[in-house]
């Protein structure tokens, strides 16, 4: 059963939120859950999905600061999800394969005494995350927009980035970090072959890196190369590391729930840093072993089935009754089926493409 997440918000504040549904600026709530009030703050977040029926939220906890060990988190409509379950899946998935990832659970919310449905409670990937995990505090950027491709040109305009860092936000800063990261896209755009294979594992941690490109290309998350993730610069190694994020447009459908064929995203990805990894033989090795690993591991019919239909049956009830998508209870239906023909598909696909990375 899931937790219930009641949320009391005053009348006025309400007006004030749907007044601009593009303002950050929090208004004051209250949280029950677990028989235990707290004072929050509350927003809409996300881009386009601020513009559905059902909205998205960004909580942070403001009396007390902290709850179990965390300060702030976001609540997921997955309202363009005809599966609820694509971000849950990705993340556990980029957890099983060794990458850090965001816990998500999922609640049912009220708000006001209305019921609001199901929503997806994911972890803020902050220091509260870093502390979690009793991994090194170190700064955490956001890749926020498809400027965060690791190239010195903007994706976005198309001519070369005013500032190096374009693209991401700063969500908990250590030290220099900033000009490490600035230094790191002038490298990786910089360095001659030869260089790049020297400094490049001095300054990102490799493994990490494949190991989220391994991901990626499963899961086939076409936004994921240049924005829905996050960089951690570890600071006792000094090595950045990526940390997934927003990883909803996945298992064979984009980010507004529409198809995508399984063959769509080739094995190599796209973007600079990929690129430039794969184009040297002992970087594109690793890669190839690692991806192997996976397809033959984790990314198969046998070990998502079951973690599938335990979702598919524990949102069942929650979506037959939510007054936001209850009337595609039918397509949810079919969800399962579809994401695991998308993993046979895209596995046979991926598994011929392993010979380009010889």
């Amino acid at each position: 059963m899931m937790d219930c997440y009641q949320f009391f918000i005053r009348p006025n504040d309400i007006k004030e939120l749907k007044k601009d549904i593009w303002c950050d600026e929090p208004i004051p709530a209250q949280l029950l859950v677990q028989n235990q009030k707290i004072e929050i703050d509350i927003v809409y977040r996300g881009a386009t999905t601020r513009t559905l029926k059902k909205k998205s939220y960004f909580v942070r906890f403001y009396n007390p600061k902290k709850l179990g060990g965390e300060k702030e988190f976001h609540l997921n409509a997955e309202y363009l999800d005809p599966s609820f379950m694509r971000n849950k899946l990705s993340l556990d998935f980029f957890h099983d394969i060794g990458i850090l990832a965001p816990q998500a659970h999922y609640v049912e919310m009220k708000m006001n005494g209305k019921r609001e449905g199901v929503y997806l409670k994911i972890e803020s990937v902050n220091e509260d995350f870093l502390k979690k995990r009793n991994v090194p505090t170190g700064s955490l950027f956001y890749a926020i927009d498809a400027d965060a491709n690791f190239s010195l040109m903007s994706e976005l305009t198309q001519s070369l980035k005013e500032s190096l860092e374009k693209g991401y936000e700063s969500k908990y800063l250590y030290g220099n970090d900033q000009q490490a990261l600035v230094e790191l896209i002038y490298n990786v755009n910089t360095l001659s072959h030869d260089e790049f294979a020297k400094k490049i594992p001095e300054v990102i941690h490799v493994e990490n890196y494949l190991r989220w490109l391994t991901g990626v290309v499963c899961t086939q998350n076409y936004d994921g190369f240049v924005q829905n993730y996050a960089l951690y610069r570890n600071s006792q190694t000094g090595l950045f590391e990526l940390i997934p994020w927003d990883c909803d447009g996945t298992w064979g459908r984009n980010l507004n729930g529409n198809e995508m064929q399984a063959d769509y995203l080739r094995i190599q990805g796209f973007n600079t840093l990929s690129a430039r990894l794969l184009h040297l033989p002992i970087f594109k090795a690793q890669y190839r072993d690692i991806l192997a690993e996976v397809l033959e591991k984790q990314f198969t019919v046998e070990y998502m089935g079951p973690k599938i239909m335990s979702l598919y049956n524990m949102l069942y009830s929650y979506v037959e009754s939510d007054p936001y998508i209850s009337k595609y209870s039918e397509q949810f239906k079919k969800e399962p089926a579809f994401i695991l023909n998308f993993i046979d598909k895209r596995r046979a696909f991926l598994y011929k493409q392993l010979d380009e990375l010889k």
